[in-house]
């Protein structure tokens, strides 16, 4: 149910709900009313708009919303988040707190999908200890790959062989980096446009991550692994009728870095 409820105590009708409605379902009629809740697309852009928070829909309620008008970022320090952000392969190896995680996933999950599918799913190891097991799983199960000649003769075997021959010789983690975290991204083979979605909402968490001082790196080294050895999807309980997205460990960094690096200029082509 869509559940559209209008405060006629403070609603002003300004129309700029029905306006601004992405589906064309909301008329006014005195009061802003939806014409087939069933073509709704669960936007919210309804309750976003309306100045006076008179717009509730899927029961939410607009006063627990956050006023946009103060709170957004200044653009100057949006910029150096997005310059200064680095890929982390140095952790303690400390747990992070668990609402920690919680709340990046929360965020994460606002991330925008097409046609609004929101069926992006996050798999997460949330204990380093779980990590642990995880990771001399894997390992194992490349020492026997290798063993058995199953690696590709190309840089996924030269990377993935290396790996191996690191973590068996000096105990070295290549493919986790000794990150106490992981996420992967994955969504429906049947949603709108899955492929961009996992990786639009990785981008999101990773963004947010180094917000909260979290470390992370989209770790190309495990997506090679799952490559290799796709048994380890199902060990992760992702679903068979899921896309996979991209893999990134993240944690509590062992390293700070203390400026932006220098880039560009970006690769601009302008249509006229």
């Amino acid at each position: 149910m869509i559940r559209f409820k209008i405060d006629e105590n403070r609603c002003i009708q300004c129309g700029e709900c029905a306006n601004d409605c992405p589906a064309k379902i909301i008329t006014m009629e005195n009061y802003p009313k939806i014409t087939n809740e069933e073509g709704c697309y669960r936007c919210q852009h309804c309750l976003a708009i309306c100045p006076t928070g008179a717009v509730s829909i899927l029961g939410r309620n607009p006063d627990e919303s956050t006023s946009l008008a103060g709170n957004l970022p200044d653009p100057a320090c949006l910029e150096t988040l997005i310059k200064g952000r680095r890929s982390v392969r140095r952790y303690t190896g400390r747990d992070l707190p668990g609402t920690l995680i919680d709340e990046l996933l929360q965020i994460a999950w606002h991330a925008p999908t097409g046609v609004n599918n929101q069926s992006v799913l996050f798999t997460v190891v949330r204990e380093g200890k779980v990590m642990d097991k995880l990771r001399k799983e894997v390992m194992a199960l490349l020492a026997e790959k290798k063993k058995a000649g199953g690696f590709p003769e190309d840089f996924v075997g030269q990377y993935l062989g290396a790996a191996v021959k690191g973590w068996q010789e000096e105990n070295l983690d290549i493919i986790f980096r000794g990150a106490p975290h992981l996420i992967i991204t994955s969504a429906p083979k049947s949603a709108p446009c899955p492929v961009q979605d996992i990786h639009i909402a990785l981008t999101t968490f990773q963004l947010m991550a180094h917000a909260r001082g979290v470390g992370t790196v989209w770790d190309g080294m495990f997506m090679m692994a799952l490559a290799v050895c796709p048994e380890l999807i199902t060990r992760l309980g992702i679903p068979e009728d899921h896309v996979l997205g991209y893999a990134m460990v993240f944690g509590e960094p062992a390293v700070e870095y203390h400026r932006t690096v220098q880039r560009g200029p970006a690769q601009v082509n302008v249509v006229c």
